[in-house]
Order: structure tokens, then C-alpha cells, then sequence
């Protein structure tokens, strides 16, 4: 009863809660060898304190952390939808 009906019932509500709270700590925290936003701003300043090119320095700080959140959230989401999919097809 705990794998057919909890389980899956659990999943289905704390996945995607889960999901965003990993993203929103990507902002605060380091997770494994990912770089942190300070991080990443703090090189962008000190690039941008060398050579003053502002928009180079600050874009590609954006476009860095950008991959970063979108690889999590792409990893996710396949998560959701394989134990979603799952789920679905095993209540059948």
C-alpha cells in the first residue's frame, strides 16, 4: 500500500516544490562544484574592474548562471516526468 498509494500520492505534491527550492538555494549556496551567484558576480566585478568592458563582463556572468539554472531545471523536469510518467502508468 506504502509504494502503490503513498508514495506516488508524496511525489507527486513534493517534486516540484522541490524542484524550485533546489533553484531558488542555486542563489545562496554552493551545490557540489557549481559556482554561486556571489561567486560568479565577483568575477564579473573583477573583470570588469581590468579591462572596464561592463556589458562583457556582467553578460557573461548572466549567460553563465543562466546555463547553470536551466541545467537544473532541465534535469528536473526530466525527473518529474519520468516518476510522474511512472506513477501514471503504474495506478493502470
Amino acid at each position: 500500500m506504502y509504494t502503490r498509494v503513498i508514495l506516488p500520492s508524496a511525489l507527486r505534491r513534493a517534486l516540484p516544490a522541490y524542484s524550485n527550492e533546489v533553484i531558488l538555494m542555486l542563489h545562496a549556496t554552493s551545490l557540489a562544484f557549481t559556482a554561486t551567484v556571489p561567486d560568479i558576480l565577483k568575477v564579473a566585478r573583477d573583470a570588469n574592474a581590468a579591462t572596464y568592458l561592463t556589458f562583457a563582463a556582467y553578460g557573461t556572468a548572466a549567460v553563465l548562471y543562466m546555463c547553470v539554472s536551466f541545467v537544473l531545471v532541465a534535469l528536473f523536469r526530466r525527473l518529474e516526468k519520468r516518476t510522474l510518467g511512472f506513477l501514471s502508468h503504474s495506478q493502470h
